[in-house]
C-alpha cells in the first residue's frame, strides 16, 4: 500500500502485519459487539453545516486538556498489550505522541513499564490505573507514576470485572502468545512482527512482573491477575487514590448522568465518557450519544472528554461540537502502530489533524476554541 489516506488504510495494513490473536484483541468488543460497532457508526448520522465566503486563514486546532497544551483535542487512550501490536509499542507510541504534541496514556497492563516509557520517550505522559485488590501494589504503582513525572493519572472505573470477548477465547490470547499450531502457523506469516519481537526483551507486563511479590514470570502472573481486579471498587477508593496521587486526576468509564455527578463531586479534574470501546457491557449506549446529557449535567463543574469510535478528524470535531473538551483514540493509533510502528502512529495523528483542520474551516471556524453545536445541522445529533 503506497498511498495511505485514512485510518481504514492503516487498519487493513495492520491486519496483514499483526498476528491474528493480537489484532483481534484490539479490533473486537464483548459478546455481539453491538456497542463496539455503535461507537463508530453513531457518528455518521451527525451532519455538518457547510459555510462559505469566510476567511479561512490562520487556523488553529490548539487547545488544552486538564490544563496541558495540546496540538489538537486528542490524546492516545490507554490500551493493554500495546507492545504486542509492535515490538516496544508503548515506547514508540509515546514518542510519536510527544513529537506531535498530544498526550499518550500508558496502561497498567502495558508491555513496556512506566520506567521504560519515561526513559525512552521523556516525562509528561499520562498513566492509567486499574484498581487491584493488592492495595500495596497500587500505592507503589502510583508512586512510580509520580517518580516518572506523569502529567495526569487516568483512573479506569469500568473494569471491576471483565466482559467476555469471544475472539480472545477462540484465539487463546496470552502474552507471550500460546504456541498452539494455529498460532504458530499464523505468526509464520508475519515475519516483520516476529523479527521485532525477537529483537526486544519486552514481552511481558512490565508494570507488574518483578513488582509484585511472588510474580516473577508470565506463569505466576496469570494466577495473580485472575484474582486481582477488584469488584468492590467504590467512590471511597477514588477519594483515597486522589489523595495518594495529588496531581491531575481523570476518571474514565462514565456513561450515566448520576455517575457523572458523583465524578464531579469527587474533585477530579476531568471525566471520560467511555464504554471501554464496547469491550465491557455489550448493549450499552455509544459514547457519542451519551455525551450531550453528561455535558449538560456537569460540564460547568468538570472537564468532559470522550473516548470511543473516533476514526477521523471529523469525529473529533463532532465530539468537540457536542461539548467534549478532548477526545481519545485507542484502536486508531493501534492500527497505525501495528501497520508501521512509530511512523504509523505519527501518520494517524497527521491524518486526524488534517481532517480536523480542513473540516473546521469548511464549517466557518478558524479556531477550535470557538466550535460548538452551531456547526451541526439540527435534528441530526443527539441532544441532552
Amino acid at each position: 500500500m503506497t498511498v495511505i489516506t485514512c485510518i481504514e488504510d492503516l487498519r487493513r495494513l495492520a491486519q496483514r502485519r499483526v498476528p491474528r490473536m493480537f489484532y483481534d484483541y484490539a479490533d473486537s468488543g464483548s459478546w455481539t459487539e453491538s456497542t463496539y460497532r455503535a461507537n463508530e457508526s453513531d457518528f455518521q448520522p451527525i451532519k455538518l453545516r457547510q459555510r462559505v465566503a469566510v476567511n479561512m486563514e490562520g487556523r488553529s486546532t490548539r487547545t488544552t486538556m486538564v490544563g496541558q497544551p495540546v496540538a489538537m483535542p486528542v490524546a492516545l487512550a490507554p490500551t493493554g498489550l500495546t507492545g504486542m501490536q509492535h515490538a516496544d509499542g508503548e515506547i514508540l507510541a509515546a514518542r510519536a505522541a510527544r513529537a506531535f504534541g498530544v498526550p499518550f496514556t500508558l496502561s497498567t497492563m502495558s508491555i513496556c513499564s512506566i520506567e521504560d516509557v519515561a526513559r525512552h520517550a521523556g516525562e509528561g505522559f499520562w498513566f492509567q490505573l486499574y484498581v487491584m485488590r493488592d492495595r500495596d501494589f497500587i500505592e507503589r504503582l502510583i508512586d512510580r507514576a509520580k517518580a516518572a513525572n506523569c502529567g495526569a493519572l487516568v483512573l479506569t472505573l469500568d473494569l471491576q470485572i471483565l466482559g467476555q470477548r469471544h475472539k480472545d477465547l477462540k484465539n487463546g490470547l496470552s502474552a507471550p502468545p500460546k504456541l498452539t499450531l494455529p498460532n504458530i502457523i499464523n505468526m509464520m506469516t508475519k515475519p516483520r512482527w516476529c523479527l521485532g519481537m525477537l529483537g526486544t526483551p519486552r514481552r511481558q507486563f512490565g508494570n507488574i512482573v518483578g513488582h509484585v511479590k511472588g510474580v516473577a514470570d508470565m506463569g505466576s502472573l496469570s494466577a495473580w491477575t485472575a484474582q486481582q481486579f477488584d469488584p468492590r471498587l467504590n467512590w471511597g477508593d477514588v477519594e483515597w487514590i486522589k489523595k495518594r496521587w495529588g496531581g491531575k486526576l481523570i476518571l474514565k468509564g462514565i456513561m450515566d448522568v448520576e455517575d457523572a455527578k458523583l465524578a464531579a463531586d469527587s474533585g477530579a479534574d476531568a471525566l471520560i465518557v467511555s464504554n471501554h470501546g464496547g469491550r465491557q457491557l455489550d448493549g450499552a449506549e455509544s459514547s457519542i450519544r451519551a455525551l450531550p446529557r453528561i455535558v449538560e449535567a456537569v460540564g460547568k463543574r468538570i472537564e468532559v472528554h470522550l473516548d470511543g469510535g473516533i476514526r477521523s478528524g471529523q469525529d473529533v470535531l463532532k465530539a468537540r461540537a457536542l461539548g467534549a473538551r478532548g477526545t481519545y483514540i485507542g484502536r486508531a493509533f493501534l492500527y497505525g502502530l501495528g501497520a508501521m510502528g512509530e511512523a504509523g502512529v505519527t501518520k494517524v495523528l497527521e491524518i486526524l489533524h488534517k481532517e480536523l483542520d480542513i473540516t473546521m474551516a469548511f464549517t466557518g471556524h478558524t479556531n477550535i476554541e470557538t466550535v460548538d453545536h452551531s456547526i451541526l445541522i439540527p435534528g441530526t445529533y443527539p441532544v441532552a
